[in-house]
Order: C-alpha cells, then structure tokens, then sequence
C-alpha cells in the first residue's frame, strides 16, 4: 500500500466547500469526535484552539483543504478511538441543524460521518489487529451443544 495516500480521516467535495466558507468566516477550524449520544455521535467543528484537546483524545489526522491555509485536525477522544479504531471515516455534510457548539449549525446543515472497515493493508499500515469476529459457534458451542451455563 502506498502510505503516502494512507489516510484515518478524509472529506467529501461538499464538506471540502463548506470548511472552505467556515474558514473564511472563522478562521483555522479544527474537528472534535467524542462518541456521546445524539450530538456527541457527530463531529463537531470548532474555531482551533477553543476546545482544548489532552491526552485523553487522539489526533487522527490533519486534513489538507484545498484554498485553506491550514491543515483542519480531526481529534477523537481516546475512549471513542477504542471503537472506532478498526474504521476509516469520512467527513459529509447533510441538511440538518446539528449541535449549537459546532460552527456549521446557523448553516441550516451538519457534518456526519460515514465509516467503513480498514481494509487488511491498511490496518496492517497502522499497526491495527483486525477485530475478533465471534461466530455462534465461539458464543454458544457446536450446534446441538447445551447452552452455557446448562453445560456439565
């Protein structure tokens, strides 16, 4: 795999042209993915530098908007990352009113993720083992065994 083009986080064109308009109107701008309920399962997009980021969260990447001067961090908390860390995400924009703290919201649309899957390269790239997939068989037993718990 050609890790030059390795990418955690990437931007569709409508989410590139909106951080384009949100950069003019704010300045350098910056991501937040904390995995909460309703609002918290969003981005959350926030002038840099005005929600302070430690070591409980991960910086994922630094995305490169064409026409922007600066680089727009994504950041995840580290509890989140713990299940999203098996996933490649991208960053879209969709009609809708989001949380009032990010700055697309007086827009009239918010960000939203899309994930898929690592492929095996790219999970091999960062260092990432693939997520244990359980059958019925690993939960239950063979078909016909008593059910856990039932068993002598």
């Amino acid at each position: 795999m050609d890790e030059s083009r390795l990418s955690r986080v990437e931007l569709t064109r409508e989410a590139a042209d909106l951080l384009r308009r949100l950069t003019a109107r704010h300045g350098p701008l910056m991501f937040h993915q904390s995995g909460g309920c309703c609002d918290g399962s969003a981005p959350m997009c926030y002038p840099a530098n005005e929600f302070l980021t430690s070591d409980a969260d991960v910086l994922l990447a630094a995305l490169v908007v064409p026409d922007v001067q600066d680089a727009v961090p994504f950041w995840m908390s580290r509890v989140q990352y713990e299940y999203w860390k098996h996933t490649h995400l991208t960053v879209d924009v969709v009609p809708g009113r989001g949380s009032g703290f990010s700055v697309e919201a007086p827009e009239g649309v918010r960000f939203l993720i899309r994930s898929r899957l690592l492929t095996d390269a790219e999970a091999e790239a960062w260092g990432i083992q693939p997520p244990s997939l359980l059958g019925p068989e690993a939960l239950f037993g063979p078909p016909g065994a008593a059910p856990p718990g039932l068993r002598h």
